[in-house]
């Protein structure tokens, strides 16, 4: 189709990628810290070009406070907090987001902490590898593994910008369903499709199936962090 071509070019012209983390939040408070700091590591050790943008649904627990810090710990260049007044649906938030991503791809994940980013470098290394215009993470193939999982977990997704934006033209759906109505409408509209083997967790604070050595770094880098900004 014409984005593959389009990303051949892209790929031919030498323009450094860039990767725009969509990240829609509601009542994460105690988890978006986390979940943003394992990102900026995954992206940072694999020297990956990136920005995260945090789409907050008027959480009221906090979120949007606890986004704006993150925003000026790592660099407003890094983190972008575009939030919106009310919870307006999963997939308007997507549609939302995309609309400041600077990214030429864009990156889906949840905030609540079901996935962990060290899976994204091999997302970026099978978009290269097959030309892909989406990469979708799979429990099914390889030693991908589910704890917890249920058919409703969402799954993260790499898509060539060009290519989601063609998607989201086409779809109806406003709430959870959207993440499925994307895959379907991308198969009508002929997108070619790469996998990854990843692993989910549950939804679950405090008891995250993360290291535990993740953890007390994120932690201690956390206090570092505030206490010299």
């Amino acid at each position: 189709m014409a984005s593959a071509e389009s990303g051949r070019r892209a790929a031919g012209s030498g323009r450094l990628d860039k990767y725009s983390v969509l990240l829609p939040t509601y009542n994460e408070r105690e988890n978006l810290p986390l979940i943003v700091w394992l990102l900026v590591k995954s992206f940072s050790e694999s020297a990956i070009n990136y920005e995260i943008i945090i789409i907050d649904d008027g959480s009221p627990d906090g979120t949007r406070e606890v986004a704006e810090q993150l925003e000026k710990i790592y660099g407003s260049d890094r983190i972008l907090l575009r939030p919106r007044e009310k919870k307006l649906g999963l997939g308007t938030a997507y549609i939302h987001g995309i609309k400041h991503a600077t990214g030429n791809y864009i990156i889906i994940m949840d905030a609540d902490l079901s996935h962990h980013p060290k899976f994204i470098p091999e997302f970026i290394r099978k978009q290269k590898e097959g030309n892909f215009d989406i990469v979708s993470g799979t429990r099914y193939k390889g030693n991908g593994g589910v704890y917890g999982w249920d058919l409703k977990r969402k799954l993260i997704r790499l898509y060539r910008k060009e290519v989601l934006q063609k998607i989201i033209e086409s779809c109806v759906s406003k709430g959870y369903v959207f993440q499925m109505e994307v895959i379907v409408r991308a198969r009508q509209l002929g997108c070619t499709v790469g996998e990854v083997p990843i692993s989910f967790v549950d939804r679950v604070y405090g008891e995250s199936k993360l290291g535990g050595n993740e953890i007390v770094s994120f932690l201690k880098g956390l206090l570092t962090l505030f206490a010299t900004t």
